[in-house]
């Protein structure tokens, strides 16, 4: 695992080891992602929420962002996460918070840019998730979802809609976007 581009390219990034629950990110869908949101990423805020590793917050860190949130309950992830800010030279630019998902939502006065969640398979987190981010995000904001390729979410999500559906091998990243933006694309 490592950063692809930016100031840490080339940057190893490790993984928590031993938990089946954390399921690493693989390069071509953080390819796929960072593709679809390429020029939209410099001096935005972002959320990595269920954090994990922290290779998705670290990789828009080193594309520009001007901050991200690293949000995860596990406290194996969070150790984590820091070492790799640690070692690529982005804590500076790191909120990493010991949570879990709904208590952060729920307390958080931050507004996003970009959030990107990457929940464990198959526990159906993302439709737990999706209703209280919708508030927490910009009126220009990205919501980013990485899930199985079985799972269809909803098509609308208050304000935003989705914009894109990408698949890659066993998985698929579903993108929203204000609805007023897709309707000014068409």
């Amino acid at each position: 695992m490592r950063v692809i581009t930016g100031s840490a390219r080339g940057s190893k990034l490790i993984t928590v080891e031993g938990t089946e629950v954390v399921r690493p990110t693989t390069d071509g869908v953080k390819e796929a992602i960072f593709s679809a949101i390429q020029f939209e990423i410099e001096g935005r805020t972002v959320l990595d929420l269920f954090a994990g590793s922290g290779q998705l917050g670290i990789e828009a860190l080193s594309r520009g962002a001007k901050e991200a949130y690293f949000v995860d309950s596990a406290i194996a992830s969070i150790k984590v996460v820091k070492q790799n800010l640690a070692h690529t030279k982005l804590e500076d630019k790191a909120h990493v918070v010991n949570m879990p998902f709904s208590a952060f939502l729920k307390s958080t006065r931050a507004v996003f840019d970009i959030a990107i969640l990457d929940p464990p398979y198959n526990l159906k987190i993302l439709s737990k998730v999706l209703p209280h981010l919708e508030e927490k995000m910009s009126d220009s904001g990205i919501i980013i979802c990485e899930h199985e390729k079985e799972l269809t979410l909803p098509r609308e999500l208050g304000r935003f809609e989705i914009a894109k559906v990408l698949r890659h091998s066993r998985t698929a990243i579903t993108i929203y976007r204000p609805k007023e933006t897709i309707e000014d694309e068409e």
